[in-house]
């Protein structure tokens, strides 16, 4: 080991003593820059990611609407021999009425083609109550915030505890039954039995959708066999741009339909977002500045301190940048040392976001506000390797220039002038 490297290792950590002052105040900065930098990176990724995810998940990569699709066999047949496409399933979106006895909500209802859906959408690991291989003609899965505002029993138990069925009906109304009503015609309200409850975690699908089997909605929406969409899985590494570019041009002209990637369908707010963690990383990025700053003032007052010490290694045959190395390896140490445990405590965090998270709102009386802005029941935490791989040399490369400052200094000092210091 290079006597250099000893003595700034011991200058750190004297022997008798488990660590100096000087040790113990910069290693805690860089420990809470570190920290709150992966708190703000997980926290602002999360919710980028998980939005990302729910489009994903609930729509596909790729979506083409923009009308009724009469043929959409062929269409999604055409579809799958495109380069990169795994799997296509037709959809119908469209609101309608659902009454519990005396309580009325209005969701949208989705109609899946039960045998393709589960290849694009993974409904079923979603599902807290029944199972999506259960659902027909004559029956309805409600998302947990459709179940609740209803006021809906399910057997008397709570969801999820080993419940098969819900065994109980809903009523359910569209537009074209009011509309066979205007011209003196009769359309029964349809009654479906509730077979499942899912829940995505997403306030805003949680409490707006209901899903139905894909003839059901084409009876109930009046379609004669079409379908108002189709929702398309690619395969791992395709490009949902380029896919989406060549779906748009084998679809007819004039028909009004055109294909979408799961980037534009969330657009705007993933672009808030993006916009959001970077100003915020800029902010907490000052924070390891200021950690750097103040490592650089403390090896400074050290090498004022120990500038006889400097003299003394220049009069044994050191060099000037052998000494101020000294100085270096000691930002360098404390930025690895203060890297590592913040990392350690930042992942830590992270872990155990959601509960710490609920208890500060419990504290501040603010139980509602993660649901109102974000409309996500919990906080999404998501952190990259790359993103790991950044802070850590960001880190450890500040405290290294902070180290370096201060040995700047100590290699400007002539050994004769130094020993003569008091």
């Amino acid at each position: 080991m290079p006597w250099y490297f000893y003595l700034a290792f011991k200058q750190l950590f004297p022997t008798g003593k488990w660590a100096t002052f000087f040790t113990v105040v910069s290693v805690f900065s860089v420990i809470l820059g570190v920290w709150l930098f992966i708190i703000v990176t997980g926290v602002m990724g999360g919710f980028g990611y998980k939005y990302s995810r729910m489009i994903i998940e609930t729509q596909g990569e790729v979506q083409i609407r923009g009308g009724a699709i009469e043929h959409y066999g062929d269409l999604q047949r055409a579809i799958e021999k495109i380069p990169g496409v795994a799997a296509t399933t037709p959809t119908i979106e469209g609101f309608v009425m659902v009454q519990y006895g005396d309580k009325i909500t209005f969701p949208a209802a989705v109609g899946v083609d039960v045998a393709s859906v589960g290849k694009v959408i993974p409904l079923e690991k979603y599902m807290l109550v029944g199972r999506l291989a259960d659902l027909d003609d004559d029956g309805i899965i409600l998302s947990t915030g459709v179940q609740s505002g209803m006021g809906l029993q399910h057997l008397g138990a709570p969801v999820g505890i080993g419940v098969k069925t819900l065994r109980d009906k809903v009523t359910v109304i569209t537009p074209l039954t009011l509309e066979k009503l205007n011209n003196d015609a009769i359309l029964f309200p349809t009654d479906l039995e509730v077979i499942g409850l899912y829940e995505f975690g997403h306030q805003q699908l949680d409490k707006s959708i209901v899903v139905i089997t894909l003839r059901r909605a084409q009876d109930l929406l009046g379609l004669d066999g079409a379908v108002l969409g189709i929702n398309i899985r690619l395969k791992d590494g395709a490009d949902a741009r380029q896919v989406a570019n060549t779906i748009n041009a084998m679809l007819p002209p004039g028909s009004g339909l055109r294909a979408r990637t799961w980037m534009e369908y969330g657009e705007a707010f993933l672009d808030a977002l993006r916009l959001e963690k970077m100003m915020v990383i800029v902010i907490v990025s000052a924070v390891i500045i200021v950690v750097a700053f103040m490592v650089t003032m403390m090896l400074f007052v050290a090498v004022a301190r120990k500038t006889r010490e400097i003299g003394l290694y220049g009069a044994l045959g050191a060099s000037p940048w052998q000494s101020a190395l000294c100085f270096c390896f000691q930002g360098v140490i404390v930025g690895i040392i203060g890297t590592l445990l913040g990392l350690g405590v930042g992942l830590l965090t992270l872990d155990n976001l959601n509960p710490i998270v609920q208890f500060l709102m419990r504290l501040t009386g603010t139980t509602d506000l993660l649901e109102a802005v974000y409309l996500f029941t919990q906080v999404p935490a998501h952190l990259t390797a790359g993103n790991i791989a950044f802070i850590s040399v960001y880190s450890i490369g500040m405290s290294t220039f902070a180290g370096l400052i201060a040995a700047w200094r100590a290699a400007k000092l002539k050994p004769v002038e130094a020993m003569r210091s008091e």
